[in-house]
């Protein structure tokens, strides 16, 4: 085992219940990923759009098996980091994936970011192009960047009335459209164009993403009384109930936003889809939830950064500067990671960042299933259910690559730049920590 990781936790006091850590799972999950996906998705797959969501939370919930488990083991845990070392002991391959990991966060940044430029712009500058959505999305990444650095905890503290506005926003949305629906206000999709198998299970992956907020669940397991119990049913709750609202929203936008609507506004699909039902008005309230969702995500996204990156540096796994104070609470390497968003934001569109994102997450939550298995004795997981979780999330990646490498050859370009350069800078750490050959994990 794992040095420090083994030893026991200090008491802490178990106040969350099923219900506690369910909703802080949907608070994760719901908001800028299905802003951002949802058109993307769209444009791949078309009416199949709620079968890919529908799919992306069957591989969820297995993910979220293997996931609870390790929680269950390790409740005082900082994450799926401290899995990988679990599993596969400090060296090059757990440092290579807990830099994927923190790339992945990088990433993802830089995806809500564009996300958030693009409501932004079509709020305020409605006749604007493409170019503002970097302009916007560059100002919010400095703002909330600035505010970690200063240790600002006022967005923090406004996360809960962030998370209760954008799920009131999207469940009058849903409610809206699947009355208009039932009324027969909405367009016949039956003659749009159904696209093939293996398309829609590489629109999986891309959907994915939407759900991957549910390992913010799995650290909660030191603040529970039965964490073997209360974690993987909270999962399960929270992953049923988003992927009702995700295929609800799909099956909806679908039915508002014309194809041709679509193509011009994917990036906007959600808050387009109000303005048949609600008007103008709905779309602005539509877009002002869309812009709180994209930024309280960034600013908890960048949080969990600045920690990653600090404790992986302060563990031998990245460089000194990660851990070296610039202002009140970041890290000169932090500030790296800051440009690198900046650089993503206003040199690539949404669909690339998103390809990105979503490979490099599936890559984490697969290695996740390896861990678990691995694992097993300790965790007491089912090997039979972790194998059909790690297969079917195996099938979806290699499917996802293959499709983005077709479609969008720069994306899988720095796909493997992402995943080879993570593994280049910990075989260099490693073996600068210990003369010249990398550390040989401890398991």
């Amino acid at each position: 085992m794992a040095g420090h990781s083994a030893k026991a936790a200090p008491a802490r006091r178990a106040t969350m219940s099923v219900w506690s850590v369910a909703a802080l799972g949907i608070g994760s999950m719901v908001g800028a990923g299905i802003f951002a996906l949802l058109g993307q998705a769209a444009l791949l797959v078309g009416p199949e759009t709620w079968l890919a969501f529908a799919l992306a939370g069957v591989v969820a919930v297995l993910s979220g098996y293997s996931y609870a488990k390790l929680s269950a083991r390790y409740p005082s845990s900082g994450g799926i980091t401290l899995f990988f070392e679990e599993a596969f002991g400090r060296g090059v391959v757990s440092g290579t994936l807990s830099l994927i990991y923190l790339v992945t966060l990088v990433i993802s940044v830089a995806m809500v970011a564009k996300t958030f430029g693009a409501y932004a712009t079509k709020l305020f500058i409605p006749s604007g192009g493409h170019g503002w959505f970097a302009v916007f999305g560059s100002l919010i990444v400095i703002l909330l960047a600035a505010l970690n650095i200063a240790g600002s905890g006022a967005v923090g503290r406004a996360e809960v009335v962030l998370v209760s506005i954008k799920l009131v926003i999207l469940a009058v949305l849903l409610a809206a459209g699947l009355w208009s629906m039932a009324s027969g206000g909405t367009r016949d999709t039956s003659a749009d164009v159904h696209m093939g198998l293996t398309t829609l299970v590489s629109s999986v992956g891309l959907c994915f993403f939407a759900y991957s907020g549910f390992g913010m669940m799995a650290n909660a397991g030191a603040d529970v009384a039965n964490p073997k119990k209360t974690i993987p049913h909270a999962i399960y709750l929270a992953i049923g109930v988003v992927t009702l609202l995700y295929v609800g929203l799909s099956i909806t936008v679908l039915a508002l936003v014309p194809p041709d609507q679509l193509a011009r506004d994917a990036d906007t699909a959600v808050a387009q889809a109000a303005r048949p039902v609600l008007g103008n008005a709905g779309f602005t309230v539509v877009a002002l939830g869309a812009l709180l969702a994209t930024a309280s995500a960034i600013n908890a996204t960048l949080f969990a950064a600045l920690n990653v990156s600090a404790a992986l540096a302060r563990s031998d796994q990245l460089p000194k500067a990660f851990s070296t104070r610039f202002g009140h609470q970041g890290t000169q390497g932090f500030l790296w990671g800051v440009v690198a968003i900046l650089v993503m934001v206003n040199t690539l569109s949404l669909g690339a960042i998103a390809n990105i994102a979503s490979a490099t997450f599936l890559i984490c939550y697969l290695a996740a299933h390896v861990a678990c298995w691995k694992l097993a004795r300790q965790t007491g997981a089912s090997k039979a259910v972790v194998g059909t979780g790690l297969a079917l999330m195996a099938i979806v990646l290699v499917t996802f690559l293959i499709s983005t490498g077709k479609k969008q050859p720069l994306s899988l370009l720095l796909i493997v730049i992402a995943v080879a350069g993570s593994a280049l800078v910990q075989w260099l750490i490693q073996s600068k920590h210990h003369g010249g050959v990398p550390h040989a994990p401890t398991r």
